[in-house]
């Protein structure tokens, strides 16, 4: 059994996919905008990160923009059978490097067509409509109208599935009541804690929960306890928030992104460590510290 089957499956949609996936952001530049210092190390690490038995790999047109689907698609297709690509629509990027909500028609469409597009594909398996109410963190708002559009393009068979991202637990329901929900992707890790009602209540339906940021986004996680348990387990500090993240929760995709070979080694190899009650309540306790 390899490294990344031992991580558990779960259903995304319609497909059981395995816990550990690979988070695509990190291969564009600095600040998620342009092009990678590397181009053929970001090609080397999604083939590796494939070969090693990763079956879902996330993404987005606007990383970039435009940056990691062209990666993917040259790196990649044509894709394995067993392959599940996810991606999100919901904002566009500016000249300067912002994040703008893009929710009309209009927008969105292009968007699903862009993503089809660069990505080489016929439909998407996953699209996450992310909200942009509040570009740091889910804000209440309606996705009414932006979700009856993504529905619509399901109903033409561009889109598998629906999923939603930074956003609230009213949402996930007030979303559910216009077409089916099969993830929800918001900022979670050890030391951000919100989700974590929202987190059981969706293992409760059966429904995938992906962390973003899972090891702190642009501020890396640190914390004595984190560091202090990484020592005894002779793992390093973000591995072990990693495995706490598996653990957390069974319904739990994770999908840590790195542009190096050796971190994705790193990274896939958290699900050999084994973490006990006692240290798992030792590390809940750093988001109360």
């Amino acid at each position: 059994m390899s490294t990344v089957e031992k991580s558990g499956t779960f259903k995304l949609g319609d497909r059981a996919v395995k816990r550990l996936g690979y988070g695509a952001m990190q291969l564009a530049g600095k600040g998620v905008f342009g092009p990678p210092r590397d181009r053929n190390e970001a090609i080397a690490v999604l083939r590796e990160a494939v070969e090693s038995g990763v079956d879902h790999i996330d993404t987005s047109d606007f990383y970039g923009p435009y940056v990691t689907n062209e990666i993917i698609r040259e790196a990649l297709h044509p894709y394995r059978d067993d392959l599940v690509i996810v991606t999100k629509v919901g904002a566009l990027r500016g000249a300067d490097g912002s994040w703008n909500p893009a929710f009309s028609k209009e927008e969105l469409t292009a968007a699903i067509h862009s993503n089809l597009k660069n990505l080489g594909l016929d439909v998407i398996e996953v699209v996450n409509l992310r909200a942009m109410f509040d570009v740091h963190g889910p804000a209440e708002g309606s996705l009414e109208a932006p979700l009856t559009v993504l529905a619509e393009l399901q109903r033409k068979g561009l889109i598998r599935h629906i999923g939603l991202s930074n956003v609230t637990a009213k949402q996930v329901d007030d979303g559910r009541k216009i077409t089916g929900i099969v993830c929800v992707q918001n900022q979670y890790n050890l030391a951000n804690r919100g989700d974590d009602a929202l987190i059981d209540k969706l293992a409760a339906e059966n429904t995938a929960y992906v962390p973003f940021f899972p090891l702190g986004g642009f501020s890396p996680l640190q914390s004595s306890t984190l560091s202090e348990v990484a020592t005894r387990l002779n793992a390093t500090p973000l591995q072990v928030a990693l495995a706490w993240l598996l653990k957390r929760g069974p319904n739990i995709l994770l999908i840590p992104g790195t542009s190096s070979r050796g971190h994705l080694r790193e990274n896939l190899a958290v699900a050999d460590i084994e973490l006990s009650r006692e240290v798992m309540a030792q590390l809940d306790g750093i988001a109360a510290a």
